[in-house]
């Protein structure tokens, strides 16, 4: 099987969407060797900051000399991104390699009635690739909620993280923070620790203690007050650590707070003999890299890529712009899901834009151009559907002028489409 044979047969299980329950992964890997009990885990959940927080917590074990295993979700422009060893993607001969020896028994199960998800197949892929890599760490991202998350078979983790909680995905989680944070808390095991991130919802809060109090889990709560900001612009912020300077090269107030996070969470791994210098700190916050969170791809016009998808995110963007991009001209493509808020999001970015062009993503989620624009027209009075992306993004850059800004924003969806193709063309425009 070659590659891109494998990939079209592993997205060929989404069809099978999202089915609760940790029965059918805990078979599969039991057939498979169990290979997460021979792993060591940090588990992380929440509705936003996981993947920056799994990308900095990897980047310094890294950078401490650990062989460390990431598995996010989901990737932005190529597929393999979902699985990294040491900062690199799994082979595309592996990745084939092994989904040669586990499709046979996801087809087996299948035949006694026991079907196997498109996330179950390539968790269980990424959990058997970490062991036989002989990963010291493995970063761990929930693919949705926690509790019933595939990625919830492992066992007790060295540290679990819980990021920030909003709504999201309500139709499967419940459509209150009480009911989310519930589900992100199925995350929390007997007799482990768990960092949590100041959550603004005291809500959240409530229900995480309590889980935490029913599993003898030990809960450390963030307190943001240890890090301060010095400067910050649109390359990032310079934080303060207790004395120690750090380069955090993400964009956003939102991401200093996910670096305090991450900074409790190595603080916890510490106490638990994980060898981590303040050197080891400095360099891996300053080696992070992360796709379409809220990425600056071209510096005149600004450019700026963000995969974010519901209104915290939504939010944390228009802030960016409110303090980085004020009196700009600014332009934005933006393409959503159908199952998301789009309301509440637009209402944070479009009375920020001179004009909005919308786009359909190509998934079958997703909402029409045309369905976007009705939305956004409500708050934004130059308003157009288009369909060509290149078109779109030429459309754009005119209308930006050279002092203005363009976001491109709404889903990572469209963020995947977009970057490869704003490259190019920007690349075009250098030769």
């Amino acid at each position: 099987m070659t590659y891109e044979q494998a990939v079209k047969r592993i997205n060929s299980l989404l069809r099978f969407g999202i089915k609760p329950g940790l029965e059918r992964i805990q078979e599969l890997l039991h057939r498979l060797g169990d290979p997460q009990e021979s792993l060591s885990f940090i588990h992380v959940a929440g509705t936003n900051g996981k993947g920056t927080t799994c990308t900095l917590l990897s980047s310094v074990l890294q950078q401490a000399g650990y062989r460390t295993g990431l598995f996010t979700s989901p990737y932005v422009t190529e597929f393999r991104e979902r699985f990294q060893l040491n900062g690199e993607m799994i082979p595309k001969d592996q990745l084939a390699g092994l989904l040669d020896e586990i499709l046979p028994v996801v087809e087996n199960m299948a035949v006694q009635g026991k079907t196997i998800t498109e996330f179950e197949l390539i968790t269980a892929l990424a959990l058997v690739w970490f062991a036989r890599e002989h990963c010291d760490m493995v970063v761990l991202e929930v693919g949705l909620g926690g509790r019933f998350d595939a990625t919830n078979v492992i066992p007790c983790p060295l540290l679990a993280v819980i990021c920030s909680i909003s709504l999201d995905h309500t139709a499967v989680l419940g459509d209150t923070i009480q009911k989310i944070a519930f589900e992100k808390a199925g995350i929390i095991k007997r007799g482990g620790v768990t960092v949590v991130y100041p959550q603004s919802d005291p809500t959240a809060t409530c229900v995480i203690s309590q889980a935490a109090r029913e599993r003898g889990n030990h809960l450390v709560f963030v307190d943001p007050y240890k890090v301060s900001c010095q400067s910050s612009d649109l390359s990032g912020s310079v934080l303060n650590y207790r004395g120690l300077e750090i380069t955090l090269p993400f964009l956003g107030e939102h991401q200093v707070k996910n670096a305090s996070t991450v900074l409790t969470a190595v603080e916890v791994l510490r106490e638990k003999g994980i060898q981590i210098s303040d050197q080891d700190l400095q360099i891996g916050f300053a080696k992070a890299k992360i796709p379409a969170r809220m990425e600056i791809l071209w510096p005149s016009p600004i450019v700026l890529l963000d995969g974010g998808h519901n209104p915290e995110g939504a939010m944390a963007l228009s802030q960016v712009v409110k303090k980085y991009l004020p009196g700009k001209n600014i332009v934005a493509i933006m393409g959503m899901m159908a199952d998301k808020d789009s309301r509440s999001a637009l209402s944070y970015i479009a009375p920020l834009c001179s004009q909005i062009i919308t786009l359909q993503p190509e998934n079958p989620r997703s909402l029409t151009s045309e369905e976007l624009a009705k939305v956004a027209s409500d708050f934004c009075p130059k308003v157009e559907a288009m369909h060509n992306r290149e078109q779109a993004f030429q459309k754009a850059w005119g209308l930006a002028g050279k002092d203005g800004a363009i976001l491109i924003c709404g889903s990572f969806f469209l963020a995947g489409e977009m970057r490869p193709l704003v490259q190019r063309v920007l690349s075009s425009c250098q030769n």
